[in-house]
């Protein structure tokens, strides 16, 4: 399986289409937990306004993508109404989602920058504003589909330059992300992650920091926290829960949540 895949069948991002037309006058949108925003502009004028108060005009197909909860403002322009298809981007977890994480809080470019996720996108407009019979679930399925392009637009275009999406596209190192998602509970060692990126401990260390941010160690360890949680939240035992994630029992993977989060996995559960 591909290092994108694993993340995804692992951490849920489903879309959920609710707006589809000409917006007119001013729209807010409200932070909401577990959730991000995406509008798409198809044709005519819009100013979107952050959460900082930045605007920005924006007249051409365009993608707009808020991967984590951030209020914003959308002022549709009365001489040129924009015409838009908006949905919520749904991260069904209570904690918080890996790759929208690594995102920044709002990805912007214009639709013909990629030729696969402009064809989606057109097979989109074209599905949003015609009232054929299986119209909503039609939307949302597309842009799911969208969203993966995304997502490979920005690893085929380097556009982090750090970070785990950085890593992912990373030819050396997404082959250990790929290795340590997919088995969290192998004993993983420097030297071993290292032979799988064909480097030298010294060397691979030094790159693993500099690409993705922390040290192989610490991200092993957030990774298996991470996953740990989404396991907890399905009501797994603890014990279940710490050999999943490579630790031999309950008490283990309880210092490691004091450490990394000041509490037990239990009290963690009860806050969620």
């Amino acid at each position: 399986m591909d290092q994108l895949s694993v993340i995804l069948q692992r951490f849920s991002m489903n879309t959920d289409v609710f707006f589809t037309g000409n917006l007119c006058g001013i729209t807010s949108f409200n932070r909401e937990p577990n959730q991000g925003h995406l509008h798409l502009l198809r044709s005519g004028e819009l100013t979107i306004i952050d959460e900082q108060g930045s605007s920005q005009v924006i007249n051409q197909p365009t993608v707009l993508f808020f991967p984590t909860p951030h209020a914003h403002r959308i002022i549709g322009s009365e001489e040129n109404p924009p015409q838009l298809v908006c949905a919520n981007i749904v991260y069904n977890e209570t904690t918080s989602n890996p790759i929208a994480d690594a995102l920044p809080p709002l990805l912007c470019f214009n639709l013909n920058e990629c030729e696969k996720m402009n064809r989606t996108a057109n097979w989109l407009f074209d599905e949003a504003f015609d009232e054929k019979c299986g119209k909503q679930p039609m939307i949302n399925s597309l842009t799911d589909i969208f969203i993966i392009h995304v997502l490979r637009h920005v690893m085929n275009k380097n556009i982090m330059n750090h970070g785990l999406l950085a890593g992912l596209a990373h030819s050396q190192v997404s082959k250990v992300l790929l290795a340590i998602h997919e088995t969290p509970a192998h004993a993983w060692g420097l030297e071993e992650m290292a032979e799988l990126a064909l480097m030298s401990r010294s060397k691979f260390a030094d790159l693993f920091k500099k690409v993705v941010g922390q040290s192989p160690g610490d991200y092993l360890i957030d990774w298996r926290i991470t996953v740990a949680k989404t396991l907890l939240l399905q009501s797994k035992p603890v014990a279940l829960v710490a050999n999943a994630v490579g630790y031999e029992n309950g008490s283990a993977l309880a210092r490691v949540f004091r450490k990394k989060l000041g509490m037990s996995p239990k009290e963690w559960l009860e806050k969620h």
